[in-house]
């Protein structure tokens, strides 16, 4: 098959699909892993898709890539964020732990920590940490979404009001270029900022996809955070950004 009609074909498959892996696409196309590699490399330098460690998929700036697509996007990197940002937090910590797959990462890796305080809008999150029989998790009220379990609304915000935790986590669907911290549902956005906001320490884990991504909805700015933990160096603009305003970047 020739290298553009290949091509053409790949797209086709990622625009049905969301996300494909590199796997997928060599059996399709009964060719190398290297060959797959470089399609992928060229469509990614035309800007038509993004290159993932073990894949490839469309960004939108109205719609996320699904939840099971997002489980296993970029997975060794978002460990690897999560092994480093957990040394952050000591035991008897009072933690919220917003929605999305790498905040669900952290969770994983919290079960280590004794007698912790959970308050969280993400079912996921909550499941996991409950499996500690010290550890005491508050699942915030509001409107389930069926999507990906996370819990939003403004019932949801008025809960996260009534606390005030020693750290925020915070996962994030993208950053711009001017620190902006940008995501898709408006109502999950005002419960991020409310965990902002009562947070004595704002922990923001974002792997390099994120770098970039754009999304519809503005939460606010890198700036408001008091870590980055990142798994590659963030652009010089935003590095720029970060040591202007002291936030700790931690690249893992």
């Amino acid at each position: 098959m020739a290298q553009r009609r290949r091509q053409e074909l790949i797209m086709e498959l990622i625009r049905k699909n969301g996300f494909v892996t590199t796997e997928q696409l060599v059996e399709q196309f009964n060719v190398t892993p290297q060959t797959i590699r470089r399609d992928l490399n060229e469509l990614a330098k035309k800007n038509t898709l993004r290159r993932h460690h073990g894949g490839a998929g469309i960004d939108s700036s109205t719609v996320n890539t699904s939840y099971q697509t997002r489980k296993i996007l970029d997975l060794e990197a978002k460990e690897r964020i999560a092994e480093a940002l957990v040394e952050l937090i000591p035991d008897n910590s009072s933690i919220f732990i917003n929605i999305g797959t790498t905040t669900e990462t952290i969770a994983k890796a919290l079960l280590r920590k004794n007698n912790l305080q959970i308050v969280t809008n993400n079912l996921h999150v909550a499941s996991i940490l409950s499996a500690r029989e010290d550890c005491h998790v508050i699942i915030a009220g509001g409107e389930v979404r069926n999507r990906d379990g996370g819990i939003v609304g403004e019932a949801t915000r008025d809960f996260i009001n009534q606390f005030k935790m020693d750290f925020g986590i915070i996962g994030i669907s993208g950053i711009d270029g001017d620190g902006s911290l940008l995501d898709f549902d408006y109502r999950e956005v005002r419960v991020a900022q409310a965990i902002i906001a009562n947070s004595a320490q704002v922990l923001l884990a974002a792997d390099h996809s994120k770098f970039g991504r754009n999304a519809m909805v503005r939460l606010g700015n890198v700036t408001q955070a008091d870590y980055l933990f990142t798994d590659q160096e963030p652009p010089a603009e935003l590095r720029q950004l970060l040591s202007e305003n002291d936030v700790d970047l931690r690249v893992v």
